[in-house]
Protein backbone atom coordinates (compact mmCIF):
# COMPACT_ATOMS: atom_id res chain seq x y z
CA UNK A 1 0.00 0.00 0.00
CA UNK A 2 1.28 3.59 -1.18
CA UNK A 3 0.69 5.57 2.16
CA UNK A 4 2.46 8.55 2.25
CA UNK A 5 2.86 10.05 6.62
CA UNK A 6 4.28 12.84 8.20
CA UNK A 7 4.48 12.49 12.08
CA UNK A 8 4.06 15.73 14.13
CA UNK A 9 5.07 15.85 18.11
CA UNK A 10 1.27 17.09 20.03
CA UNK A 11 0.64 17.27 23.68
CA UNK A 12 2.83 14.71 26.58
CA UNK A 13 2.94 10.88 25.09
CA UNK A 14 0.74 12.59 21.88
CA UNK A 15 1.31 12.09 18.45
CA UNK A 16 -0.32 13.35 14.87
CA UNK A 17 0.10 11.64 11.61
CA UNK A 18 -0.89 12.88 8.92
CA UNK A 19 -1.83 9.91 6.48
CA UNK A 20 -2.50 9.82 2.75
CA UNK A 21 -3.78 7.36 0.48
CA UNK A 22 -3.09 7.53 -3.14
CA UNK A 23 -5.88 7.01 -6.00
CA UNK A 24 -4.99 3.32 -6.36
CA UNK A 25 -5.05 2.19 -3.14
CA UNK A 26 -8.78 3.78 -3.01
CA UNK A 27 -10.08 2.80 -5.74
CA UNK A 28 -9.38 -0.41 -4.77
CA UNK A 29 -11.02 0.01 -1.64
CA UNK A 30 -14.24 1.28 -3.65
CA UNK A 31 -14.69 -2.00 -5.35
CA UNK A 32 -14.44 -4.09 -2.08
CA UNK A 33 -16.91 -1.89 -0.70
CA UNK A 34 -18.93 -2.54 -3.78
CA UNK A 35 -18.53 -6.31 -3.88
CA UNK A 36 -19.65 -6.31 -0.22
CA UNK A 37 -22.54 -4.06 -0.73
CA UNK A 38 -24.05 -4.76 -4.35
CA UNK A 39 -26.10 -7.69 -2.70
CA UNK A 40 -28.21 -5.43 -0.57
CA UNK A 41 -28.97 -3.02 -3.37
CA UNK A 42 -32.15 -3.19 -5.60
CA UNK A 43 -31.55 -1.30 -9.31
CA UNK A 44 -34.50 -1.43 -11.32
CA UNK A 45 -33.88 -3.71 -14.77
CA UNK A 46 -31.03 -5.74 -12.82
CA UNK A 47 -31.16 -8.57 -10.50
CA UNK A 48 -29.88 -8.29 -6.75
CA UNK A 49 -26.55 -8.17 -6.38
CA UNK A 50 -26.12 -7.84 -10.61
CA UNK A 51 -26.02 -4.31 -10.79
CA UNK A 52 -22.81 -2.43 -12.17
CA UNK A 53 -20.76 -0.67 -10.08
CA UNK A 54 -21.26 2.86 -11.99
CA UNK A 55 -24.52 2.03 -12.25
CA UNK A 56 -25.33 2.12 -8.40
CA UNK A 57 -23.05 4.90 -8.33
CA UNK A 58 -24.62 7.03 -11.15
CA UNK A 59 -27.96 6.05 -9.18
CA UNK A 60 -26.90 7.11 -5.76
CA UNK A 61 -24.22 9.45 -6.41
CA UNK A 62 -20.40 8.91 -6.77
CA UNK A 63 -19.57 8.96 -3.26
CA UNK A 64 -21.92 6.22 -2.20
CA UNK A 65 -18.81 3.53 -1.58
CA UNK A 66 -16.79 6.43 -0.62
CA UNK A 67 -17.58 5.13 3.27
CA UNK A 68 -17.28 1.98 3.29
CA UNK A 69 -13.93 2.17 1.33
CA UNK A 70 -12.49 4.30 4.37
CA UNK A 71 -13.55 1.93 6.73
CA UNK A 72 -11.84 -0.64 5.09
CA UNK A 73 -8.62 0.93 4.20
CA UNK A 74 -7.71 3.66 7.10
CA UNK A 75 -7.27 0.86 9.70
CA UNK A 76 -4.31 -0.61 7.80
CA UNK A 77 -2.69 2.50 6.54
CA UNK A 78 -2.73 3.87 10.38
CA UNK A 79 -0.86 0.97 11.26
CA UNK A 80 1.44 1.24 8.23
CA UNK A 81 2.38 4.56 8.93
CA UNK A 82 2.57 3.58 13.16
CA UNK A 83 5.27 0.98 12.02
CA UNK A 84 7.17 3.42 9.52
CA UNK A 85 7.41 6.22 11.81
CA UNK A 86 8.51 2.96 14.93
CA UNK A 87 5.95 4.54 17.23
CA UNK A 88 4.97 2.35 20.46
CA UNK A 89 1.49 2.82 20.50
CA UNK A 90 -0.63 2.03 23.43
CA UNK A 91 -4.46 2.86 22.68
CA UNK A 92 -6.69 3.04 19.77
CA UNK A 93 -5.62 6.49 17.21
CA UNK A 94 -8.33 9.45 17.31
CA UNK A 95 -8.77 9.49 13.32
CA UNK A 96 -10.49 12.36 11.16
CA UNK A 97 -10.87 12.26 7.82
CA UNK A 98 -9.26 15.70 6.23
CA UNK A 99 -9.48 15.17 2.76
CA UNK A 100 -11.66 13.26 0.06
CA UNK A 101 -12.34 12.96 -3.07
CA UNK A 102 -12.20 10.35 -6.14
CA UNK A 103 -8.52 10.34 -5.96
CA UNK A 104 -8.16 9.52 -2.44
CA UNK A 105 -8.16 10.69 0.93
CA UNK A 106 -6.12 12.01 3.74
CA UNK A 107 -6.63 11.39 7.24
CA UNK A 108 -4.85 12.92 10.51
CA UNK A 109 -4.57 10.11 13.65
CA UNK A 110 -3.60 10.90 17.05
CA UNK A 111 -1.33 8.65 18.38
CA UNK A 112 -0.80 7.70 21.97
CA UNK A 113 2.30 6.76 22.42
CA UNK A 114 3.82 4.51 25.54
CA UNK A 115 6.21 6.97 28.05
CA UNK A 116 9.59 6.66 28.46
CA UNK A 117 10.87 6.49 32.11
CA UNK A 118 14.08 6.17 33.95
CA UNK A 119 14.12 4.60 37.62
CA UNK A 120 15.80 5.59 40.40
CA UNK A 121 16.97 2.14 41.43
CA UNK A 122 15.63 -1.51 41.26
CA UNK A 123 18.76 -3.24 42.32
CA UNK A 124 19.15 -3.56 45.90
CA UNK A 125 15.49 -3.09 47.13
CA UNK A 126 15.06 -4.02 50.53
CA UNK A 127 11.67 -6.78 51.06
CA UNK A 128 10.18 -9.16 53.77
CA UNK A 129 10.84 -12.01 52.62
CA UNK A 130 9.41 -14.97 54.62
CA UNK A 131 11.04 -18.15 55.46
CA UNK A 132 8.24 -20.66 56.32
CA UNK A 133 8.80 -22.91 59.44
CA UNK A 134 6.12 -26.32 58.41
CA UNK A 135 4.30 -26.89 61.52
CA UNK A 136 2.94 -30.34 62.55
CA UNK A 137 -0.71 -28.49 61.98
CA UNK A 138 0.28 -28.20 58.53
CA UNK A 139 1.06 -31.34 57.77
CA UNK A 140 -1.35 -32.93 59.42
CA UNK A 141 -4.20 -30.51 57.71
CA UNK A 142 -2.47 -31.60 54.70
CA UNK A 143 -3.10 -35.75 55.55
CA UNK A 144 -6.43 -34.54 56.89
CA UNK A 145 -7.74 -34.10 53.35
CA UNK A 146 -6.81 -37.73 52.15
CA UNK A 147 -8.24 -38.95 55.47
CA UNK A 148 -11.73 -37.07 55.01
CA UNK A 149 -11.70 -38.36 51.42
CA UNK A 150 -11.60 -42.26 52.46
CA UNK A 151 -14.00 -41.72 55.39
CA UNK A 152 -17.47 -43.32 54.38
CA UNK A 153 -20.89 -43.20 55.97
CA UNK A 154 -22.39 -45.78 57.08
CA UNK A 155 -26.29 -46.34 58.79
CA UNK A 156 -26.29 -46.62 62.93
CA UNK A 157 -28.62 -47.62 64.55
CA UNK A 158 -29.34 -45.07 67.05
CA UNK A 159 -30.26 -41.34 67.71
CA UNK A 160 -28.46 -38.30 65.61
CA UNK A 161 -26.10 -37.02 67.38
CA UNK A 162 -24.27 -33.76 66.16
CA UNK A 163 -21.38 -34.94 63.67
CA UNK A 164 -23.71 -37.80 62.14
CA UNK A 165 -25.40 -37.30 58.81
CA UNK A 166 -29.28 -37.77 58.88
CA UNK A 167 -31.19 -38.41 55.87
CA UNK A 168 -34.99 -36.65 56.27
CA UNK A 169 -37.94 -35.55 54.64
CA UNK A 170 -39.29 -32.30 55.69
CA UNK A 171 -42.19 -30.08 54.47
CA UNK A 172 -42.42 -26.29 56.06
CA UNK A 173 -45.86 -24.87 56.76
CA UNK A 174 -46.34 -21.14 57.37
CA UNK A 175 -49.98 -20.03 58.78
CA UNK A 176 -50.99 -23.58 58.04
CA UNK A 177 -50.20 -23.80 54.12
CA UNK A 178 -46.92 -25.38 52.43
CA UNK A 179 -44.28 -22.57 51.46
CA UNK A 180 -42.54 -22.66 48.09
CA UNK A 181 -39.14 -24.15 48.58
CA UNK A 182 -39.87 -25.41 52.13
CA UNK A 183 -40.04 -28.96 51.42
CA UNK A 184 -37.53 -31.99 50.18
CA UNK A 185 -37.30 -35.95 50.52
CA UNK A 186 -34.53 -37.63 51.49
CA UNK A 187 -32.00 -34.62 52.38
CA UNK A 188 -28.76 -35.37 53.58
CA UNK A 189 -28.30 -33.14 56.53
CA UNK A 190 -25.08 -32.94 58.28
CA UNK A 191 -25.57 -31.42 62.16
CA UNK A 192 -23.55 -29.15 62.61
CA UNK A 193 -22.96 -27.87 59.38
CA UNK A 194 -25.22 -25.14 59.92
CA UNK A 195 -26.28 -25.08 56.61
CA UNK A 196 -30.33 -24.73 57.57
CA UNK A 197 -31.05 -21.79 59.74
CA UNK A 198 -31.04 -22.03 63.52
CA UNK A 199 -32.36 -23.82 65.50
CA UNK A 200 -33.34 -26.89 62.66
CA UNK A 201 -30.21 -29.10 62.98
CA UNK A 202 -30.01 -28.62 67.07
CA UNK A 203 -33.88 -30.39 66.69
CA UNK A 204 -32.90 -32.89 64.62
CA UNK A 205 -30.61 -34.60 67.32
CA UNK A 206 -31.88 -36.85 69.40
CA UNK A 207 -34.28 -38.26 66.21
CA UNK A 208 -34.15 -41.95 65.23
CA UNK A 209 -34.64 -43.39 62.07
CA UNK A 210 -38.32 -43.72 61.46
CA UNK A 211 -39.56 -41.39 63.98
CA UNK A 212 -41.76 -37.79 63.25
CA UNK A 213 -41.91 -34.71 64.83
CA UNK A 214 -42.96 -31.22 64.01
CA UNK A 215 -40.16 -28.36 64.59
CA UNK A 216 -41.20 -25.13 65.33
CA UNK A 217 -38.94 -22.08 64.28
CA UNK A 218 -39.17 -18.29 63.39
CA UNK A 219 -37.18 -17.04 60.30
CA UNK A 220 -34.46 -14.78 60.68
CA UNK A 221 -35.33 -11.19 60.91
CA UNK A 222 -32.52 -10.48 57.97
CA UNK A 223 -33.96 -13.51 55.54
CA UNK A 224 -33.88 -12.47 52.31
CA UNK A 225 -37.22 -13.18 50.98
CA UNK A 226 -39.85 -10.84 52.44
CA UNK A 227 -42.80 -13.38 52.86
CA UNK A 228 -40.71 -15.28 55.29
CA UNK A 229 -38.14 -13.07 57.27
CA UNK A 230 -38.89 -12.90 60.99
CA UNK A 231 -42.34 -15.26 60.57
CA UNK A 232 -42.81 -18.44 62.58
CA UNK A 233 -42.77 -21.80 60.61
CA UNK A 234 -43.48 -25.26 61.16
CA UNK A 235 -41.12 -27.96 59.98
CA UNK A 236 -43.17 -31.81 59.63
CA UNK A 237 -39.95 -33.69 59.59
CA UNK A 238 -39.31 -37.59 59.21
CA UNK A 239 -36.00 -38.99 59.60
CA UNK A 240 -35.44 -42.03 57.34
CA UNK A 241 -31.62 -42.52 58.45
CA UNK A 242 -28.80 -41.81 60.80
CA UNK A 243 -25.20 -42.20 59.09
CA UNK A 244 -21.80 -42.11 61.30
CA UNK A 245 -18.42 -41.32 59.72
CA UNK A 246 -16.61 -44.72 60.29
CA UNK A 247 -12.63 -42.98 59.95
CA UNK A 248 -9.87 -45.57 57.96
CA UNK A 249 -7.40 -46.60 59.87
CA UNK A 250 -4.42 -44.12 59.85
CA UNK A 251 -1.43 -46.56 58.75
CA UNK A 252 0.68 -47.99 56.23
CA UNK A 253 -2.27 -49.65 54.21
CA UNK A 254 -3.52 -46.30 54.24
CA UNK A 255 -0.96 -44.84 52.57
CA UNK A 256 -0.76 -47.62 49.96
CA UNK A 257 -4.57 -47.12 48.91
CA UNK A 258 -4.26 -43.29 48.68
CA UNK A 259 -0.63 -42.43 47.14
CA UNK A 260 2.14 -44.27 45.80
CA UNK A 261 4.06 -45.07 48.93
CA UNK A 262 4.49 -47.81 50.85
CA UNK A 263 4.62 -46.56 54.44
CA UNK A 264 2.63 -43.74 56.08
CA UNK A 265 6.18 -42.30 57.42
CA UNK A 266 7.09 -41.82 53.37
CA UNK A 267 3.93 -40.81 52.71
CA UNK A 268 3.98 -38.04 55.28
CA UNK A 269 7.75 -36.99 54.46
CA UNK A 270 6.26 -36.26 50.85
CA UNK A 271 3.61 -34.23 51.86
CA UNK A 272 5.65 -32.27 54.04
CA UNK A 273 7.77 -31.45 51.45
CA UNK A 274 4.75 -30.49 48.71
CA UNK A 275 3.98 -28.09 51.89
CA UNK A 276 7.52 -26.78 51.81
CA UNK A 277 7.37 -26.30 48.15
CA UNK A 278 4.24 -24.90 48.47
CA UNK A 279 4.88 -22.23 50.64
CA UNK A 280 8.34 -21.13 49.07
CA UNK A 281 6.37 -20.26 45.98
CA UNK A 282 3.74 -18.25 47.74
CA UNK A 283 7.03 -16.86 49.52
CA UNK A 284 8.62 -16.12 46.42
CA UNK A 285 5.46 -14.98 44.89
CA UNK A 286 4.73 -11.96 47.88
CA UNK A 287 8.48 -11.01 47.87
CA UNK A 288 8.08 -10.00 44.29
CA UNK A 289 4.96 -8.39 44.64
CA UNK A 290 6.60 -5.85 47.49
CA UNK A 291 9.28 -5.33 44.91
CA UNK A 292 6.94 -4.51 42.16
CA UNK A 293 5.54 -2.28 44.02
CA UNK A 294 8.58 -0.50 45.52
CA UNK A 295 8.88 -0.17 41.46
CA UNK A 296 5.71 1.52 40.87
CA UNK A 297 5.70 3.77 43.28
CA UNK A 298 9.08 5.39 41.23
CA UNK A 299 6.11 5.83 38.65
CA UNK A 300 5.17 9.15 39.27
CA UNK A 301 4.06 10.38 36.48
CA UNK A 302 0.75 11.40 34.71
CA UNK A 303 -0.44 8.42 32.58
CA UNK A 304 -2.26 8.95 29.19
CA UNK A 305 -6.16 8.91 29.58
CA UNK A 306 -6.33 7.18 26.33
CA UNK A 307 -4.19 4.28 27.87
CA UNK A 308 -5.43 3.91 30.45
CA UNK A 309 -9.32 3.34 28.87
CA UNK A 310 -7.59 1.03 26.56
CA UNK A 311 -6.26 -1.18 29.63
CA UNK A 312 -9.64 -0.50 31.64
CA UNK A 313 -11.63 -2.06 28.29
CA UNK A 314 -9.07 -4.74 27.53
CA UNK A 315 -10.31 -5.87 31.56
CA UNK A 316 -13.83 -5.45 30.84
CA UNK A 317 -13.64 -7.86 27.50
CA UNK A 318 -11.94 -10.34 29.77
CA UNK A 319 -14.41 -9.99 32.49
CA UNK A 320 -17.38 -10.18 30.53
CA UNK A 321 -15.88 -12.86 28.36
CA UNK A 322 -15.71 -15.01 32.35
CA UNK A 323 -19.32 -14.09 32.71
CA UNK A 324 -19.91 -15.83 29.78
CA UNK A 325 -18.62 -18.95 30.61
CA UNK A 326 -20.80 -18.99 33.27
CA UNK A 327 -24.00 -18.57 30.92
CA UNK A 328 -24.34 -14.43 32.39
CA UNK A 329 -23.98 -11.54 29.95
CA UNK A 330 -22.48 -8.65 30.76
CA UNK A 331 -26.01 -6.64 30.57
CA UNK A 332 -27.62 -9.33 32.58
CA UNK A 333 -24.56 -9.07 35.80
CA UNK A 334 -25.50 -4.88 35.28
CA UNK A 335 -29.13 -5.40 35.63
CA UNK A 336 -28.53 -7.47 38.49
CA UNK A 337 -25.98 -5.39 40.70
CA UNK A 338 -28.16 -2.38 39.34
CA UNK A 339 -25.05 -0.70 38.04
CA UNK A 340 -24.24 1.09 34.77
CA UNK A 341 -21.05 0.36 32.72
CA UNK A 342 -19.67 3.28 33.69
CA UNK A 343 -19.81 2.08 37.41
CA UNK A 344 -17.77 -0.63 36.64
CA UNK A 345 -15.44 0.62 34.23
CA UNK A 346 -14.63 2.92 37.19
CA UNK A 347 -13.91 -0.16 39.74
CA UNK A 348 -11.52 -1.30 37.02
CA UNK A 349 -9.49 1.84 36.38
CA UNK A 350 -7.35 2.15 39.63
CA UNK A 351 -6.50 -2.08 38.57
CA UNK A 352 -5.63 -0.71 34.73
CA UNK A 353 -3.21 2.16 36.12
CA UNK A 354 -1.80 -0.30 38.55
CA UNK A 355 -0.73 -2.75 35.52
CA UNK A 356 0.35 0.15 33.29
CA UNK A 357 2.64 1.35 36.16
CA UNK A 358 3.95 -2.17 36.26
CA UNK A 359 4.58 -2.83 32.94
CA UNK A 360 6.64 0.70 32.54
CA UNK A 361 8.73 -0.21 35.65
CA UNK A 362 9.39 -3.27 33.98
CA UNK A 363 10.40 -2.00 30.79
CA UNK A 364 12.54 0.61 32.50
CA UNK A 365 14.39 -2.38 33.41
CA UNK A 366 14.57 -4.14 30.58
CA UNK A 367 15.80 -1.12 29.11
CA UNK A 368 18.31 -0.25 31.39
CA UNK A 369 19.80 -3.85 31.69
CA UNK A 370 19.40 -4.44 27.60
CA UNK A 371 16.92 -7.56 28.01
CA UNK A 372 16.45 -9.03 24.39
CA UNK A 373 14.36 -11.85 23.53
CA UNK A 374 15.19 -13.98 20.94
CA UNK A 375 12.89 -15.64 18.81
CA UNK A 376 14.17 -19.12 19.88
CA UNK A 377 12.68 -18.14 22.99
CA UNK A 378 9.12 -17.75 21.93
CA UNK A 379 9.52 -20.73 20.19
CA UNK A 380 10.57 -22.56 23.40
CA UNK A 381 7.72 -20.69 25.27
CA UNK A 382 4.99 -21.52 22.60
CA UNK A 383 6.52 -25.30 22.54
CA UNK A 384 5.83 -25.09 26.63
CA UNK A 385 2.54 -23.46 26.32
CA UNK A 386 1.18 -26.22 24.05
CA UNK A 387 2.53 -29.16 25.91
CA UNK A 388 0.70 -27.51 29.39
CA UNK A 389 -2.13 -27.23 27.29
CA UNK A 390 -1.64 -30.77 25.07
CA UNK A 391 -2.68 -29.28 21.88
CA UNK A 392 -0.29 -29.05 18.49
CA UNK A 393 2.54 -26.20 18.27
CA UNK A 394 0.72 -24.70 15.09
CA UNK A 395 -2.44 -24.37 17.30
CA UNK A 396 -0.33 -22.39 19.69
CA UNK A 397 1.33 -20.37 17.16
CA UNK A 398 -1.38 -19.57 14.92
CA UNK A 399 -2.04 -15.73 15.28
CA UNK A 400 0.15 -15.50 17.89
CA UNK A 401 1.56 -12.04 18.49
CA UNK A 402 4.88 -12.37 18.85
CA UNK A 403 6.52 -9.04 19.59
CA UNK A 404 3.99 -8.60 22.59
CA UNK A 405 4.93 -11.72 23.66
CA UNK A 406 8.51 -11.17 23.99
CA UNK A 407 7.46 -7.81 25.72
CA UNK A 408 5.89 -9.93 28.40
CA UNK A 409 8.86 -12.61 28.18
CA UNK A 410 11.74 -9.65 28.60
CA UNK A 411 9.49 -7.98 31.94
CA UNK A 412 9.45 -11.73 33.29
CA UNK A 413 13.15 -11.77 32.97
CA UNK A 414 13.46 -7.99 34.11
CA UNK A 415 11.24 -9.16 37.22
CA UNK A 416 13.84 -11.87 38.05
CA UNK A 417 16.67 -10.03 37.36
CA UNK A 418 14.89 -7.53 40.08
CA UNK A 419 14.31 -10.33 42.77
CA UNK A 420 17.79 -11.83 41.95
CA UNK A 421 19.73 -8.30 43.00
CA UNK A 422 17.49 -7.17 46.01
CA UNK A 423 18.26 -7.51 49.50
CA UNK A 424 15.39 -9.57 51.35
CA UNK A 425 14.80 -8.97 55.28
CA UNK A 426 14.32 -12.43 56.26
CA UNK A 427 11.57 -13.37 58.48
CA UNK A 428 10.45 -16.49 59.89
CA UNK A 429 6.85 -17.55 59.76
CA UNK A 430 5.16 -20.98 61.51
CA UNK A 431 2.71 -22.17 58.87
CA UNK A 432 0.12 -24.16 60.59
CA UNK A 433 -3.66 -24.17 61.71
CA UNK A 434 -3.42 -20.97 64.27
CA UNK A 435 -2.05 -17.22 63.82
CA UNK A 436 0.80 -16.86 61.92
CA UNK A 437 3.82 -16.07 64.00
CA UNK A 438 6.67 -13.92 62.54
CA UNK A 439 10.04 -13.09 63.67
CA UNK A 440 13.00 -11.39 62.42
CA UNK A 441 15.90 -14.20 61.22
CA UNK A 442 19.27 -13.17 61.30
CA UNK A 443 21.76 -13.80 58.87
CA UNK A 444 23.34 -16.42 60.60
CA UNK A 445 20.15 -18.39 61.43
CA UNK A 446 18.50 -17.75 57.53
CA UNK A 447 19.14 -21.05 55.45
CA UNK A 448 17.87 -21.44 52.30
CA UNK A 449 15.71 -24.05 52.75
CA UNK A 450 12.46 -23.94 54.82
CA UNK A 451 12.84 -25.58 58.63
CA UNK A 452 10.21 -28.67 58.71
CA UNK A 453 9.33 -30.24 62.18
CA UNK A 454 8.26 -33.84 62.07
CA UNK A 455 4.85 -34.48 62.24
CA UNK A 456 3.10 -37.01 64.25
CA UNK A 457 0.82 -39.94 63.33
CA UNK A 458 -2.62 -38.30 62.15
CA UNK A 459 -5.12 -40.27 63.90
CA UNK A 460 -8.51 -38.53 62.53
CA UNK A 461 -7.61 -35.61 63.58
CA UNK A 462 -9.46 -32.25 63.42
CA UNK A 463 -7.77 -29.74 61.31
CA UNK A 464 -8.90 -26.30 59.63
CA UNK A 465 -8.35 -25.62 56.27
CA UNK A 466 -9.33 -29.14 55.30
CA UNK A 467 -11.52 -30.11 52.28
CA UNK A 468 -15.29 -31.90 52.67
CA UNK A 469 -15.54 -35.58 53.16
CA UNK A 470 -17.26 -37.66 50.13
CA UNK A 471 -20.88 -37.39 50.51
CA UNK A 472 -23.31 -40.56 49.69
CA UNK A 473 -25.32 -39.79 46.84
CA UNK A 474 -28.56 -38.31 47.48
CA UNK A 475 -31.58 -39.66 46.59
CA UNK A 476 -33.32 -36.55 45.44
CA UNK A 477 -30.82 -32.99 45.19
CA UNK A 478 -32.25 -30.81 47.88
CA UNK A 479 -32.65 -27.14 46.96
CA UNK A 480 -29.62 -24.98 47.29
CA UNK A 481 -28.75 -22.26 49.40
CA UNK A 482 -31.04 -19.67 48.77
CA UNK A 483 -28.04 -17.06 48.45
CA UNK A 484 -26.47 -18.18 45.42
CA UNK A 485 -22.79 -17.21 44.79
CA UNK A 486 -23.21 -16.70 40.88
CA UNK A 487 -20.89 -13.70 40.53
CA UNK A 488 -17.11 -14.18 39.07
CA UNK A 489 -14.46 -14.51 41.57
CA UNK A 490 -12.60 -11.12 40.66
CA UNK A 491 -10.33 -11.23 38.46
CA UNK A 492 -6.44 -10.66 40.02
CA UNK A 493 -5.46 -10.97 36.35
CA UNK A 494 -7.06 -10.57 32.83
CA UNK A 495 -5.94 -13.05 30.05
CA UNK A 496 -3.39 -12.18 27.78
CA UNK A 497 -4.17 -12.71 24.40
CA UNK A 498 -0.37 -12.01 22.96
CA UNK A 499 0.86 -15.24 25.46
CA UNK A 500 0.01 -18.80 24.30
CA UNK A 501 -0.62 -19.20 28.17
CA UNK A 502 -4.06 -18.42 29.70
CA UNK A 503 -2.56 -16.16 31.94
CA UNK A 504 -4.20 -13.05 33.99
CA UNK A 505 -2.97 -9.62 33.63
CA UNK A 506 -1.19 -8.81 37.23
CA UNK A 507 -3.28 -5.96 39.12
CA UNK A 508 -6.67 -7.04 37.33
CA UNK A 509 -9.61 -6.62 39.85
CA UNK A 510 -13.37 -7.25 38.75
CA UNK A 511 -16.23 -5.44 40.13
CA UNK A 512 -17.65 -6.43 43.53
CA UNK A 513 -20.22 -8.90 43.71
CA UNK A 514 -23.09 -9.97 45.83
CA UNK A 515 -24.72 -13.23 46.13
CA UNK A 516 -27.68 -14.10 44.22
CA UNK A 517 -30.71 -14.73 45.66
CA UNK A 518 -33.26 -17.69 44.75
CA UNK A 519 -36.92 -17.22 44.76
CA UNK A 520 -37.51 -20.87 46.74
CA UNK A 521 -36.99 -20.83 50.11
CA UNK A 522 -36.35 -23.42 52.65
CA UNK A 523 -34.79 -23.88 55.97
CA UNK A 524 -30.96 -23.09 54.72
CA UNK A 525 -29.82 -20.08 55.45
Amino acid sequence: MNVKSVVENKEKYEVELTVEVGQAEFEAGLDQAYRKSRGSISVPGFRKGKAPRKVIEGMYGASVFYEDAIEAIYPQACQDAIKENNLDSVAPPQVEILDLGKEGFSFKAIITVRPVITLKQYKGLEADKVLPTVTDEAVNAELQQYIDRATQLEAVERAAQMGDTAVIDYAGYKDGALFDGGSAQGYELLLGSHSFIPGFEEQVVGMSAGEEKDIDLTFPEEYHAEELAGKPVTFKVKCVEVKEKKLPEIDDEFAKDVSEFDTLAEFKEDLKQKVVERNMNNSEAKFRQSLLAMLCDQVDIELPKAMVDAQTDRFLESYAARLEQQGITLEMYMQYMQMSIDQIRDDLRSSAVTQIKQQLALDAVVAAENIVISDEDVDEEVKKAAANLNVPYERVAEGLDRDGLKADLARDRAMALVATEAKPHMVEAAVGDGEIEVTEVTKDDAKDEPKAEKAPEAEGEEAEEKKPAKKTTRKKAAPKDAEAKEGEEAPKKTTRTRKPKAEKAEGEEAPKKTTRKKKTEKPEE
